[in-house]
């Protein structure tokens, strides 16, 4: 006889009454460890709850609307003794070799940690290179739902309408039809290959011819080391980012010889509260009050880009370099924060995004980006706008310059700013408006108190 278990919500950190907002499983369904069971979503975060346990699903106890915290049953299972075969999908898909690489990609899934099996990075560069020369599955209709609902989690639902792909035209490869994150990103492969083709895109669109391919062995000795998940996950949003927005960049320079006075005045005091003192709270600051004054910069097109949503708040994503590649945690209502909170707040996110550490959490909401690389050099650059929003700010190294006051030229620190916006929101006139004021206040931060 086999044994009954119950499934329950686990330990899902500082959250209670949490809805349910997807069911992905149902009575006879056989499950394995780390299945996903439910979608959960809160006004902080969406996430999944995976199965501690395998086995075949009895009874559901959840369903769509509830609200379930730590400890609640979830479901009950039924384990059995042996596993008979995973049971065969009704579905009859194309002869494609679709299915048998879908299978190898499942059993490649990551490690529980975080971390890539071996044979996963194989297997994804030999699935678009056995596709190579296959267009994009085109679908008339949804296939997952009747009422013509791709079946998807909210977060694949995110990450595909920043991508600006149609669900609809995608194919699941998850349990009963379910799109997954390699789903989108497999689609979007196929479509940039058919443009070697000459065929347009499902939506009608131009493809993007690919990059031809070299045998780069016939040159020499090669080395090849697979990309680490960051750079996987961002390098697909900054191609999305670029490829959709018209960027535009203008340049500025703001006097802060008195900033740099004033920090290095007050720095002995922040370390007396073990906070170290570095010139980005002041920028941030600076950024909020230009924000507050040119709203359109704090705002976000419509996903029918009819419209401007603007936002009432003041959050701030500061890039960060870690040995992994570049993230950018956000600084939620800098305006009502001190510079010692955010120079706090600020390396303490740091720290923890070095270390790997960050929550989903840590990574949304921000109205504005400012991404830095005076402390390594250069002189200027074209940093890339992070959809949804609609400029972000570049900093260079400050340097010494001699600037005539009107009736002698005075050594004056000068720090480049280098304005990247979107110019379907923004014309050059608000963005040179903007550059100019960010520079005003940087050159007296007295300003931010009028």
């Amino acid at each position: 006889m086999a044994k009954e278990i119950d499934e329950r919500v686990p330990d899902i950190g500082d959250f209670a009454g949490v809805e349910v907002i997807e069911v992905l499983v149902s009575e006879g369904d056989r499950i394995a460890v780390e299945d996903s069971l439910v979608t959960l979503e809160s006004d902080k975060a969406t996430m999944e709850i995976p199965a501690a346990h395998a086995g075949r699903v009895k009874s559901v106890k959840v369903k769509v609307g509830d609200t379930i915290s730590q400890g609640d049953l979830l479901l009950i299972l039924e384990m059995e003794e042996a596993r008979d075969e995973a049971p065969v999908s009704d579905e009859v898909l194309p002869d494609d070799g679709s299915a048998a690489a879908t299978q190898e990609a499942r059993e490649a899934e990551p490690d529980s940690d975080g971390g890539e099996s071996p044979d996963r990075a194989q297997v994804i560069e030999r699935m678009p290179g056995d596709k190579a020369t296959q267009p994009p599955p085109v679908l008339p209709h949804p296939l997952d739902d009747p009422r013509g609902v791709a079946h998807a989690s909210p977060s694949i639902r995110s990450f595909a309408r920043e991508l600006g792909v149609d669900l609809s035209l995608i194919r699941g490869s998850g349990r009963k039809g379910r799109i997954t994150k390699e789903d989108v990103q497999g689609y979007i492969k196929r479509a940039l290959q058919s443009g070697e083709h000459g065929r347009a895109s499902p939506s009608g669109a131009l493809s993007l011819p690919t990059v031809p391919e070299v045998d780069f062995t016939r040159f020499g000795e090669v080395e090849i080391k697979p990309l680490n998940r960051i750079k996987k996950i961002s390098g697909a949003h900054l191609a999305a980012c670029w490829l959709n927005i018209p960027h535009v960049t203008q340049f500025d320079e703001a006097d802060i010889t008195g900033l740099d006075v004033f920090r290095a005045e007050q720095k002995a005091c922040a370390a007396e509260q073990s906070i170290k003192l570095t010139f980005m709270p002041f920028l941030m600051k600076a950024c909020v009050g230009a924000l507050k004054a040119m709203p359109e910069f704090n705002s976000s097109l419509s996903p029918d880009r009819e419209s401007l949503i603007y936002k009432r708040y003041f959050n701030i994503g500061v890039a960060v370099d870690t040995p992994s590649g570049l993230v950018v945690p956000v600084l939620r209502e800098v305006d009502g924060k001190s510079i010692f909170e955010l120079a706090a707040e600020l390396g303490e996110l740091s720290d923890r995004a070095r270390q790997g550490k960050l929550t989903p959490t840590d990574l949304q909401g921000g109205c504005f980006s400012v991404s830095s690389l005076g402390g390594i050099g250069g002189t200027a650059f074209t940093p890339i706008v992070n959809a949804p929003e609609v400029a972000i700010l570049g900093v260079s190294r400050s340097f010494m310059k001699p600037v005539w006051n009107g009736k002698e030229f005075k050594p004056r620190l000068m720090l480049p700013l280098s304005l990247s916006y979107d110019h379907r929101v923004i014309d050059g006139a608000q963005a040179a408006r903007f550059a100019a004021l960010l520079s005003s206040l940087l050159s007296d931060i007295r300003r931010l108190l009028l």
